[in-house]
């Protein structure tokens, strides 16, 4: 059975990703900053689907926690197939007047923490087995953002970051082909998250045009669901009534 493993799965695109996944027949490793959502939402999956669902309570924020919070979570027996980067943050205003310690807080969260996440979870998944015999491979998508593409005023540093992030996922794909790993971007518009209600983002903005959570999860169903044999490297999903 493939096994997912989703960061900032408590709410929002997570979420809404993992019960896609469980659906489809995914083990689920689940990894948020607070455990009482993610709780809540595991329960609900087990009893749902049968599937083993493991959580694990980890501040993306804090770099010291991340390797031996994956590893834990990782050691419980289930390897990754399928990782999906999605946790991430906002911050919103000049970039002349952002505070150092709030660049790289989301730095941080944005895109440095995707590289941990990816440096704990590739070995495993190098040499993964089934049925007794190493089979290798599977796919890493790191959720970006048409910010990581165009300038928007006050959104400097999240833009930054995101695109740092599209970066890094063709260099990792070039660097992992060799070892059966492919590695896609799904490219969101506006989303309606929480994140629009976090005390870093100011934002006017309608949030009934933007795209649901179900639909950047359905999207992410796609794109896990591809055969071995091929990738989607960026999978771009706007809202229909344009940019913002």
């Amino acid at each position: 059975m493939p096994v997912a493993l989703i960061t900032g799965a408590s709410s929002g695109i997570g979420a809404a990703a993992a019960r896609r996944l469980a659906a489809a027949g995914f083990d689920l490793l689940l990894l948020a900053r607070s455990h009482g959502a993610m709780a809540s939402l595991a329960a609900e999956l087990r009893s749902a689907h049968h599937h083993r669902v493991e959580t694990a309570a980890i501040d993306l924020s804090d770099p010291a926690v991340i390797g031996p919070g994956i590893a834990e979570l990782c050691g419980r027996g289930l390897v990754p197939s399928l990782l999906i980067n999605n946790a991430g943050a906002a911050w919103t205003g000049p970039l002349a007047e952002m505070p150092l310690e709030h660049w790289q807080w989301l730095f941080q969260l944005n895109i440095t923490s995707v590289f941990q996440i990816c440096q704990a979870v590739l070995p495993l998944m190098r040499a993964r087995t089934h049925n007794g015999q190493r089979s290798g491979g599977g796919l890493i998508i790191n959720i970006s953002s048409h910010a990581a593409r165009n300038a928007f005023p006050e959104w400097g540093a999240y833009s930054a970051s995101k695109a740092a992030l599209q970066t890094f996922s063709r260099c990792l794909a070039a660097e992992e082909r060799q070892h059966d790993i492919r590695v896609s971007t799904l490219t969101l518009g506006s989303v309606n998250t929480p994140l629009w209600d976090s005390k870093t983002v100011h934002s006017s903005f309608d949030r009934r045009a933007m795209l649901t959570v179900d639909q950047a999860a359905e999207a992410l169903l796609v794109l896990a669901q591809q055969p071995p044999s091929q990738v989607v490297e960026d999978l771009t999903l706007m809202p229909a009534a344009g940019a913002f």
